[in-house]
C-alpha cells in the first residue's frame, strides 16, 4: 500500500516542523517548502530517521515561479498529492497602520495570502489529474482571522482572506473530491511565541503575559484533520490555549 504524501509549507520551525513530524510518525510522506534550507533540513533527517520518505524543497511561497518548481517536484518524486497544508506565514511590525509602510504589507500579503493561493493552484491542480484523484488542503488561519491584535493590520487582513479562500476552495474543490479546512491556533508555545511570557499588548493598551499551549496539540489536530476520508470534511477548528484572551472580554 502506498503512503500518502504531504506537503507541509513553513515546515523549517514551529507548527510547521511540529505538524510535519507529526504527519510522518502517522505514516505520511513528507514534502517540506521554507525559504531556508538550512531549517528544512533537519527537519527532513528526522523524517527519514522515523523511517518515512522526506523532501525539502526550499520555496518562498509568495514566488510564482519557485511554487511552480516546488510542485513540479512533489509530483516528480512522489507521483501524487494527497494534503497541502498551506502553513507559511509572516508579520510585520507592530507599528500604527498609518506608519506601515507598503513595502511592509505586500510582504505580508504575499506570504500570507498570494502564497496560500498560489499552493493550493498547484495543489488541485495535481490532485484533479491523480488516480485515484483527490485530496485535502487545510489552511493554517489563526485566532486573528476572527479578532485582531492592537497594530496587526496586515496580518489580521490576510488571516481573515484565508478565511474566504478556504470556503471557495472548499465549495470549488467539491466536484473534484479536494475537501478544504481550515485550523484557526491560539498561543500554541512555539519561538514565534516565546513574547508571550513576557507580556504582550491588549486591546484596552496594557500589557498582559498570556496563556500558551503546547504546540503538539496543533499536529495532532492537524493529523486528524488529514486522516479523514475524503468524503468527511472538518471545515473549521479552533484549537487554543483555553485561558487566552479571546473568549469574551478575555
Amino acid at each position: 500500500m502506498l503512503r500518502k504524501v504531504a506537503l507541509v509549507t513553513g515546515a523549517g520551525s514551529g507548527i510547521g516542523e511540529a505538524c510535519a513530524l507529526a504527519l510522518a510518525r502517522a505514516g505520511w510522506s513528507v514534502a517540506l517548502a521554507g525559504r531556508r534550507v538550512e531549517r528544512l533540513a533537519p527537519v527532513a533527517q528526522a523524517i527519514t530517521e522515523l523511517g518515512v520518505q522526506a523532501l525539502a524543497v526550499p520555496a518562498d511561497v509568495g514566488d510564482p515561479a519557485q511554487v511552480e518548481t516546488l510542485f513540479a517536484e512533489v509530483g516528480k518524486t512522489f507521483g501524487r498529492l494527497d494534503l497541502l497544508f498551506n502553513n507559511a506565514g509572516t508579520g510585520a511590525p507592530p507599528v500604527p497602520m498609518e506608519e506601515l509602510s507598503y513595502e511592509a504589507w505586500k510582504r505580508v500579503v504575499d506570504v500570507n495570502l498570494t502564497g496560500a493561493f498560489l499552493c493550493a493552484q498547484g495543489a488541485i491542480r495535481l490532485m484533479k489529474a491523480q488516480d485515484p484523484r483527490g485530496g485535502r488542503i487545510i489552511n493554517n488561519g489563526s485566532i486573528s482571522a476572527h479578532a485582531p491584535r492592537p497594530n496587526s493590520a496586515p496580518y489580521t487582513a490576510t488571516k481573515h482572506a484565508i478565511t474566504g479562500l478556504t470556503r471557495s476552495i472548499a465549495l470549488d474543490g467539491r466536484r473534484h473530491d479536494i475537501a478544504c479546512g481550515q485550523i484557526d491556533i491560539g498561543n500554541a508555545e512555539t519561538p514565534l511565541t516565546a513574547r508571550m511570557s513576557q507580556g504582550v499588548p491588549q486591546a484596552s493598551g496594557e500589557m498582559a503575559v498570556e496563556p500558551v499551549m503546547d504546540v503538539a496539540h496543533v499536529a495532532d489536530a492537524v493529523v486528524y484533520m488529514a486522516d479523514l476520508p475524503l468524503d468527511a470534511n472538518v471545515p473549521f477548528m479552533t484549537v487554543m490555549a483555553t485561558k487566552m484572551p479571546y473568549i469574551g472580554r478575555g
